[in-house]
């Protein structure tokens, strides 16, 4: 699948892209009309750009946990598969009395 780079980062084509925080606070809209106070529209990008950036890093911080179990049940599987291999099997000609 092709990728499209946004905010200098691939994203896969056929997903949205990611908001940046960037791109909210530096977002400039046409005037219109009387328009509106453009200090209230900075600090409303502001706040709203603070959410991805959270939401960024929460993201991280779950997938770094994701592949940490994902490793150590990877490595317990292996050790108990070791521990937990039956007994070889005895040639059917050896008799135990």
């Amino acid at each position: 699948m092709a990728q499209v780079y946004r905010g200098g980062q691939p994203q896969p084509a056929g997903y949205p892209a990611r908001l940046t925080p960037y791109e909210v606070r530096t977002r400039e809209f046409a005037a219109r009309g009387p328009g509106v106070d453009p200090d209230e529209v900075r600090e409303f990008q502001a706040r709203v750009a603070d959410e991805p950036s959270t939401l960024n890093d929460t993201v991280r911080l779950l997938s770094q946990e994701n592949g940490r179990l994902g490793r150590a049940l990877r490595d317990w599987q292996t050790m108990h598969a070791r521990e937990c291999r039956p007994p070889p099997e005895q040639h059917p000609d050896a008799r135990t009395w």
